[in-house]
């Protein structure tokens, strides 16, 4: 693009941004929207109002071969966003490309093998955290940025803030999970978070500006599962 079209890019690009959180989409959606719209802009090195159907259909099919389909999915929303609030085009995505509809059935944990997993789980901070998850049937994310100020005690009730669909809820607090949260607070006492971000030393746990990273998670359960002998693809 030359200076003229990376201008007009970039001020439609800003909008884009704008426009999607005046819709009250979640900065995770917000995030992955926006960047397939850059990400098809560099690909093609042009202002996306210059782009024809054809040319999507071959940046799919390459992106199919690559990608799996819900990202596929994720990268279609985003353009038909860009098409129809910024260049004012409703284009047929169908044509273009309709990722497939797959009901899939996740495997399930048996309360012994949740059980096993706890156990056998060596970290405080993962093992309270799958204890949080499993006990409350939490998900991962709302599990990780839980509050202090969200543990009701004396109802024994957890608020759970913009869950899925950007809703709150309630959520039944078993007493045997409030005293975990209550042992593994002690190591850190950190003001607001539960699961605060476990980086440099343990005194400076309570310091964290941030919740305990994802992936932690996901490798720590990854390697318990496995030393457990579960032959089960698991997602906390």
């Amino acid at each position: 693009m030359n200076s003229e079209e990376q201008s007009q890019f970039d001020k439609d690009y800003k909008r884009h941004v704008k426009l999607l959180k005046l819709q009250g989409k979640a900065e995770k959606t917000v995030k992955a929207y926006s960047h397939a719209v850059r990400r098809v802009s560099q690909h093609f090195n042009c202002h996306l109002k210059e782009l024809t159907p054809e040319q999507l259909q071959d940046y799919f099919e390459q992106l199919v071969e690559t990608h799996s389909w819900s990202t596929v999915k994720i990268e279609r929303i985003g353009l038909q966003f860009f098409w129809r609030h910024i260049l004012k085009k409703d284009w047929q995505w169908i044509d273009i490309v309709k990722p497939p509809k797959v009901k899939s059935i996740p495997d399930i944990l048996t309360p012994s093998e949740i059980e096993r997993i706890i156990t056998h789980t060596n970290k405080l901070r993962y093992q309270v955290y799958l204890l949080t998850v499993y006990s409350m049937g939490l998900r991962l994310q709302e599990a990780l940025s839980l509050q202090v100020s969200d543990i009701d005690s004396e109802r024994q009730l957890v608020h759970i803030r913009r869950g899925k669909g950007a809703k709150d809820r309630m959520v039944p607090l078993p007493e045997l999970t409030l005293k975990a949260l209550r042992t593994y607070w002690a190591t850190h006492r950190h003001p607001d978070l539960l699961f605060p971000n476990a980086t440099g030393k343990k005194e400076k746990y309570c310091l964290a500006e941030s919740h305990m990273d994802s992936g932690g998670v996901h490798h720590a359960m990854r390697r318990v599962v496995e030393e457990c002998g579960i032959k089960k693809s698991l997602y906390p």
